[in-house]
């Protein structure tokens, strides 16, 4: 039995392109590449172009990053001639049927190195899409890293004019958008209506190459980014749900929702929706309605980040009236300003002529205050309506009580994807359920959930509970954030109660920033208290103010509001305590963990603990709840019932025994060849160093796992945590080996899946190693010793390898001339500072650069992380030619990233 190669591969996709109507066209390099965009250039604008107007629209196409290049892609190019000026055109936006499709490949392009491409899509002779193959067997993430070495390596000219980017070993396929620092995350497998994937790379290319179906992914589904300058493509259900949309809004005028499971994207998707349904000539409204002001807010923001000024926020009624009677097709609003602009007499007169026109409202949060009057008052007032809801937990007879469901409001469901599906996609993450405790077990200090059936008022709120449960937070919320890598939201059960946990908070010893944001009544029922719940949180905010400089107030709530979900967001606040908010409607990849002491059911329940499982990186493998009353009926019956019954264990994750005999049985597989950790060195084949990466890969993965789990312990583990560090250490600097080695010697390793990301302790970070660096004795007789364990505990650290060298140096060089009467930081700074110097320096006479135009960039780099290239081009003192300066200015710019990098402690 042969098994198909990768020629074989290629060659059957070829065929496959070819019956779906691509013209070959061999293409040996860029030269011949750049002659096919000239003639296809010509057909598709009935031109013809000399060769020296060709040289300027190929400089035209080399402008700005990939980003930027997309945005040129969209857009027409003014060619002035003798005669006049020509526009032309790139894509036909309009007409898929008017472009070109062809397909090419082992294109051979020149860049750092030779590279030769598998399966190029041009359209209209423009690279759009970009295939690379793996035969069977192989792992896919391989030809993503692949690919990423093109980036680095080759890619130039037309080529970074890719949209899309298709890796596949012909059993699985995935596609995914072209930026240069793309996560293998945001990878993602195409589907049919119904959630199915379609893996198989023949099955994939009939769908989704399908020349209509990919014109439309690059013209419609493809959205830029203005905040990130990144491309993002839709997932397969997002470009399902939108495309039921306008299909029910331009055929006929019945109305649907849509159940999209919450965090799998429904901003991104309604935005789409409402973008291409603004630009219908036959629909004169869009009417994007959410129902909370601060919603209002973020999606304004979001809406425009998608794309610039798309949407204008309408800070009131007044502002609102004003572009419902103006040229805005797409407006954004909340659903109580609608009402009011709708109810009000004075605005009649102004909204009148918009009554019989046709008016598409698209209702974000449909399951919530979309059951009232408001709903009823808006859908009654237009007499050309139509209307469609978006919910990730929509109401359904099961959690209707006795009122009406999403379904009697909106009519049908356009399109489904629940939690079991996003999880299994991995665009979000399962939850990890912990039930805290035992009241009486004195050793723990938990409270007891068993006795919560008695659900008393006295109990549940009585201070000697609630203060082992703030004491439960302090001891475990570093293990459950990775020592604050992520952050926390603690729901409680009411403002009372929330006012007694934010006392209890302040008084302990801890190093958390806390803050809290709470609704208060003008007219509030008496709790018993001295104070109104509106003078709770003024003081509240009070204490806010100090901490982070801010002057807020509750007459400026709304700042306040809009100040702590930024800074939640750039995880500024370790724990957010509420009653309500943030619990719905809010989202941050950077929160992790739920603590609740409240009852929770249903969608209230589902929405709550979706706040912590937005997808980020390798370390956040799952969102943590941390129960303080027995939720686990409620949790199964809501997990069912907005899933299926077979969902539990595809959403909540493993419990902790589970995941140790897990690691124990990759551990046993990992000893069978390198028992001890001295035998990873005498590994000789390239296979045994990959088995033992694989093996010690796993076991970071689930050493990931475990250690947000309040019960780890290493005695549970077959391997003591020294000689696991150990092993770590081998695995660290075989990929070191590997990312540092002659680039033109192929080794195995080359794309092995480093889980390196996994590997970062911020325990052991600058400050730690300065602190032991300070007590450092060059007169004891440890001394030696000690400063090896420094630097050793250096190499173990991704983030601070880099820094070993330069600290050995300081030891070597300067700690040896400290007294006690010098001042260690200032002789380290100045350290620092004449080594940085130094290094900037030589960078400058070795590339031949002019200083001050290096220092500006430098300057920048260190204020806002961004690296001018315009500025570094103008450093050259000889400018490089053209073909050579996109390589250079790449060179300098990674030289001084490093060089920051290194000097930054």
């Amino acid at each position: 039995m042969v098994v198909q190669s990768e020629a074989m591969l290629e060659k059957s996709l070829i065929n496959r392109l070819e019956d779906q109507g691509y013209k070959y066209i061999e293409i040996k390099d860029e030269k011949e590449l750049n002659q096919n965009f000239k003639k296809q250039l010509e057909k598709l604008n009935n031109i013809e172009l000399s060769e020296e107007e060709l040289e300027r629209i190929l400089i035209h196409l080399d402008k700005g990053s990939i980003f930027r290049k997309a945005e040129i892609l969209r857009d027409k190019y003014e060619l002035k001639r003798d005669e006049g000026t020509e526009y032309i055109q790139f894509l036909d936006k309009e007409n898929w049927c008017k472009n070109i499709f062809q397909v090419s490949n082992q294109i051979t392009m020149h860049g750092k190195y030779e590279n030769r491409y598998d399966v190029t899509l041009l359209v209209n002779g423009i690279p759009m899409v970009q295939i690379e193959l793996k035969r069977r067997g192989i792992e896919l993430k391989e030809a993503f890293n692949q690919i990423n070495r093109y980036h680095k390596h080759s890619f130039k000219g037309l080529f970074n004019y890719l949209q899309i980017f298709v890796i596949s070993n012909g059993v699985n396929t995935k596609y995914y958008a072209n930026n240069r620092n793309s996560s293998f995350k945001f990878t993602f497998f195409w589907t049919d209506k119904e959630n199915k994937k379609i893996s198989n790379l023949d099955e994939f290319t009939d769908s989704f190459l399908e020349k209509c179906h990919l014109w439309k992914m690059i013209t419609k589904y493809i959205v830029l980014n203005q905040n990130q300058e990144a491309l993002m493509i839709l997932r397969p259900y997002q470009y399902y749900a939108v495309e039921a949309i306008l299909g029910k809004a331009t055929s006929t005028n019945k109305n649907g929702y849509v159940w999209h499971t919450t965090g799998s994207g429904k901003t991104l998707t309604s935005f789409k929706v409402s973008q291409l349904l603004s630009q219908n000539k036959k629909i004169d409204k869009v009417i994007f309605v959410v129902d909370r002001k601060d919603l209002d807010y973020q999606t304004t923001k979001e809406f425009n980040s998608f794309c610039a000024g798309a949407v204008d926020g309408t800070d009131n009624t007044s502002s609102l009236v004003k572009q419902l009677s103006g040229t805005n097709s797409l407006i954004i609003t909340t659903i109580q300003k609608l009402t009011r602009a709708i109810d009000n007499e004075k605005y009649e007169h102004r909204l009148n002529n918009l009554k019989d026109k046709k008016i598409v409202l698209i209702f974000d949060e449909c399951h919530r205050s979309q059951f009232g009057d408001m709903h009823k008052k808006i859908t009654e007032y237009f007499n050309n309506i139509q209307y469609f809801g978006f919910t990730g937990t929509p109401i359904l007879s099961e959690n209707a009580n006795n009122l009406r469901t999403t379904q009697d409001l909106f009519g049908d469901c356009l399109h489904k994807y629940v939690i079991k599906d996003a999880i299994s996609d991995e665009n979000v993450l399962g939850f990890s359920v912990e039930y805290v405790g035992r009241y009486k077990d004195k050793n723990k200090n938990q409270p007891d959930i068993e006795v919560e059936a008695i659900d008393t008022k006295e109990l549940m709120e009585s201070d000697m509970r609630l203060s082992a449960i703030t004491d439960y937070i302090i001891n475990n919320h570093n293990a459950k954030t990775f020592n604050g890598s992520y952050t926390g939201i603690f729901a409680v059960s009411s403002v009372p109660v929330l006012t007694k946990y934010y006392e209890l908070f302040k008084s302990k010893n801890h190093n958390f920033k806390i803050a809290t944001i709470f609704s208060y009544g003008a007219n509030e029922e008496d709790d018993g208290s001295d104070e109104h719940s509106r003078d709770k949180l003024e003081r509240y905010i009070a204490d806010y103010n100090v901490t982070f400089g801010t002057n807020y107030s509750t007459d400026t709530f709304n700042e306040y509001y809009v100040d702590v979900a930024k800074r939640v967001k750039d995880k500024q606040i370790d724990i957010l305590l509420v009653v309500n908010m943030f619990l719905t409607g809010f989202d941050s990849k950077l929160l992790n963990t739920l603590y609740v002491d409240k009852n929770l059911k249903y969608h209230g329940l589902v929405q709550a603990f979706s706040r912590t499982n937005r997808v980020l990186d390798e370390r956040k493998k799952q969102g943590n709840i941390v129960c303080f009353r027995n939720l686990k009926k409620s949790v199964d019956e809501a997990i069912k019932l907005y899933s299926d019954e077979n969902a539990l264990q595809t959403v909540l994750m493993k419990p902790y025994s589970e995941y140790v005999n897990d690691f124990n049985k990759v551990l046993t597989e990992m000893r069978k060849k390198t028992y001890e950790v001295g035998e990873v060195d005498d590994l000789e084949s390239e296979k045994e160093k990959l088995e033992f990466v694989s093996r010690f890969r796993e076991l970071i993965r689930l050493m990931t796992r475990l250690s947000v789990f309040t019960e780890f312990d290493f005695k549970d583990l077959e391997i003591s945590e020294q000689k696991f560090e150990d092993f770590r250490s081998k695995y660290l600097d075989l990929y070191a080996s590997t990312k540092g080695g002659d680039r033109n010697k192929t080794s195995v390793l080359d794309d092995v899946d480093f889980e390196i990301e996994l590997l970062k302790r911020d325990d052991i970070n600058v400050n730690y190693i300065l602190d032991l660096l300070k007590d450092l004795d060059k007169n004891s007789s440890s001394f030696p010793k000690d400063k090896k364990f420094i630097l050793d505990m250096m190499s173990k650290e991704v983030t601070l390898r880099s820094k070993r060298e330069l600290l050995e140096k300081f030891i070597d060089n300067n700690l040896v001339n400290i007294n006690e009467e010098n001042d260690f930081e200032s002789e380290f700074s100045k350290f620092i500072e004449a080594e940085k110097k130094e290094a900037v320096y030589s960078l400058v006479q070795k590339e031949n650069l002019k200083e001050e135009e290096i220092a500006e960039v430098f300057e920048e780099y260190e204020f806002s992380g961004k690296l001018k290239k315009d500025n570094i081009k103008a450093s050259f003192f000889t400018k490089p030619k053209l073909k050579e300066m996109r390589e250079k200015v790449a060179y300098i710019g990674h030289q001084i990233s490093s060089i920051v990098e290194m000097f930054t402690w």
